[in-house]
């Protein structure tokens, strides 16, 4: 079975076609180098209305089946950013580490990665990640974080994603085990 991926790219210009959408590209590109698995993309393009991201989040979550869903934009201090808020809204657990991690990672890029307000969440049997709207910072933080993506979604009973080790190595303990 096919792991369904949410891209949502959240932008008032890109939503409007005034602006072209380089970060869901991106996001669907770093995927397609890095999964072996077989999947497919449930792709939006939103603008920052807090109201329609939770509500497409709740939609790839609940009624789309998405194991993972990436967000890219709204996740600085500008006034309409509201990505983080969103996802904390519809998330029963919020997984911190992520963020952290993410923050980190792109210090060793630009100082100004500590405006950045990236976090992650769970949802149902979807892991919900924050990523920024740069493609080239996107690239930093999934290499960053995925290697604990994989074993998040097994340990949430989502579905089972497999990685080529020499593009990104995903962790799992000894004694898990993939589904039969």
């Amino acid at each position: 079975m096919k792991a369904r991926i949410g891209f949502v790219t959240v932008s008032d210009r890109a939503s409007r076609g005034e602006y072209e959408d380089k970060g869901g590209p991106a996001m669907q590109a770093w995927f397609a180098r890095v999964l072996t698995s077989a999947w497919e993309p449930v792709v939006r393009v939103i603008p920052d209305e807090q109201p329609l991201i939770e509500q497409t989040l709740i939609e790839l979550a609940d009624r789309e089946g998405c194991c993972l869903i990436v967000t890219t934009g709204g996740t600085g201090p500008a006034l309409r950013d509201v990505t983080p808020e969103a996802t904390e809204a519809v998330c029963e657990k919020m997984m911190p580490g992520f963020g952290e991690l993410m923050r980190t990672a792109s210090l060793k890029f630009v100082p100004t990665a500590i405006l950045s307000r990236q976090t992650a969440g769970i949802r149902g049997k979807s892991l919900i990640v924050n990523l920024p709207g740069k493609p080239s910072a996107i690239d930093d933080c999934l290499n960053a974080v995925f290697p604990a993506i994989p074993y998040c979604i097994d340990l949430i009973e989502g579905a089972y994603l497999e990685s080529d080790p020499a593009q990104c190595k995903a962790f799992r303990p000894a004694h898990a085990k993939p589904p039969k």
